[in-house]
C-alpha cells in the first residue's frame, strides 16, 4: 500500500491513495479542510464502523445507521499526541441486540480495527455504544 501526500499552498496539502482517491488535510487549524490528527480520527471510526456495521449485519441484526462520535485528546506538549481515544457508538435498528452489539465492538476493538490496533500500543482506546430505535 502506498500514498504519495504533495504540498498545494499554505499549510495545505494533498493526499493521494495508491488507488487515486484524494483527501486534502489543512494544518492551520482545519480552516478549509481536516488536519492530519483530524485524519486519524476520522479513519479510526471509519475502519471501526466498518468492522461492526459488517460483524452486525453477519449477526442478522436489522440495522438502519451506524454512527461512532470519535473524541481524542491531546497532551500539553510537543509533540502533541493523543493520549486517550474514546469511540461511542449510536446504532439504529429493529430489534436490535444489545449483546450483539457490545460483541460487535469489542471484536472491532481488539481484534479487527487494524488502525485501532497500530494506535493502542501507545493511545488508551477506550469505547462504548447506545442502541436507538428506527
Amino acid at each position: 500500500m502506498k500514498a504519495t501526500v504533495t504540498w498545494v499552498g499554505d499549510e495545505r496539502f494533498m493526499g493521494t491513495s495508491e488507488s487515486g482517491h484524494t483527501i486534502v488535510m489543512d494544518a492551520n487549524g482545519g480552516e478549509l479542510a481536516p488536519s492530519p490528527l483530524e485524519n486519524v480520527l476520522i479513519s479510526l471510526g471509519g475502519c471501526s464502523s466498518v468492522d461492526v456495521v459488517s460483524i452486525l449485519e453477519k449477526a442478522r441484526q436489522n440495522i438502519t445507521d451506524c454512527r461512532v462520535e470519535v473524541t481524542g485528546t491531546r497532551v500539553d506538549t510537543v509533540p502533541k499526541l493523543f493520549s486517550d481515544i474514546h469511540l461511542h457508538f449510536v446504532i439504529t435498528g429493529d430489534d436490535v441486540s444489545e449483546k450483539h452489539v457490545a460483541r460487535a465492538v469489542d471484536l472491532s476493538a481488539d481484534k479487527y480495527c487494524s488502525v485501532a490496533l497500530m494506535l493502542n500500543k501507545s493511545v488508551n482506546i477506550t469505547h462504548d455504544f447506545e442502541i436507538k430505535s428506527a
